[in-house]
């Protein structure tokens, strides 16, 4: 059987496009079997917390199952690199977070180049810190702080959850801005970095506001000042640190990626989803109890934070000479 030339050219362009008309569908009823949030943490801490509250809320308004699997290891890397390998088919995304930002600077090799190979769904929460010394410490305002470091180099200790940490680089930030002369010493978690603080075996702590705060209203550490760029509800009379070191910030944040090549109606499907998540009055209640603040926009907002960041905690890490422990 002979085909003429026009009719060849409609037969090769409809077998070109047959596989992409399934691929379509698929996105169209996005999601059609359980979704896998990967975080690179163990559970308990607030990227759990984050992806459990979040997951659950996007299997009540999308039908079905957010699975939260915990890939620990390697400063989220393990975590990271398998979402990255994965199909990108939008079943298989990740909690990033600040770990994502700054392991870009800490790592010399890598597999993989984070701002190269996700795509920025939507931005969730912000977590700020809260600057907090034992009690024992005769300061109490950001200023005296400052004053009593330059005044007594090498004197004071600031703990945190571990080499390049949110926790770390959040004091060596205030160290590059300040000039003071505070040591590190890091431990393995923010638990047990905080029972020292507490004992008065380190003085000073750059701690995530949700874990902090049993231990502010318990007396057992006085907190100084917020390192957010606004005020925090659940420490309201708490000034910030950029009152007093004006372009400070420092915060835990999370947000939603996949695998490059996620099919942008999936994308916009859960930036949409994420975005009517955080308008409920409600779940806007919860968070801020938790000390949480919002972060709504598009995909192209959320790639400008991880942009941003990188760049900001890169210079920190450079600046500070930190390298990840192998």
């Amino acid at each position: 059987m002979k085909f003429s030339r026009r009719r060849i050219l409609h037969l090769a362009a409809g077998a070109a496009a047959a596989p992409a008309l399934p691929y379509v569908a698929r996105a169209d009823t996005y999601p059609s079997r359980p979704v896998h949030l990967i975080i690179g943490y163990l559970p308990g801490g607030s990227a759990d917390m984050t992806a459990r509250f979040f997951g659950q809320w996007l299997s009540e308004r999308l039908g079905q199952q957010f699975v939260i699997e915990s890939r620990a290891g390697g400063s989220t890397n393990i975590a990271t690199e398998a979402v990255i390998r994965a199909t990108p088919d939008g079943y298989t995304l990740f909690l990033a977070s600040p770990a994502n930002a700054t392991n870009a600077a800490l790592y010399d090799k890598l597999n993989f180049e984070f701002l190269r190979d996700v795509v920025p769904i939507a931005g969730l929460i912000r977590f700020a810190d809260v600057v907090v010394v034992n009690p024992s410490l005769p300061v109490k305002t950001i200023p005296e702080l400052i004053a009593y470091a330059k005044a007594n180099p090498g004197a004071l200790n600031f703990a945190s959850s571990g080499v390049g940490s949110t926790l770390h680089v959040a004091g060596e930030l205030f160290k590059m801005m300040t000039g003071v002369d505070i040591v590190h010493v890091p431990y393995r978690g923010g638990a047990p970095a905080m029972l020292d603080l507490i004992a008065g075996r380190a003085q000073i702590m750059f701690d995530n506001v949700p874990t902090a705060l049993p231990y502010i209203r318990d007396g057992k550490i006085r907190p100084l000042a917020v390192t957010a760029a606004a005020r925090v509800d659940v420490l309201p009379d708490l000034p910030l640190v950029a009152d007093y070191l004006p372009g400070y910030e420092a915060s835990a944040w999370y947000g939603i990626v996949g695998p490059k090549g996620t099919p942008a109606e999936v994308m916009d499907k859960l930036n949409r989803e994420a975005n009517a998540i955080l308008a409920e009055p409600d779940k806007k209640k919860r968070l801020a109890e938790l000390g949480a603040s919002l972060l709504p926009g598009t995909p192209a907002d959320f790639a400008k934070l991880l942009a941003d960041e990188t760049a900001k905690w890169g210079k920190v890490i450079r600046f500070a000479g930190i390298k990840a422990e192998q």
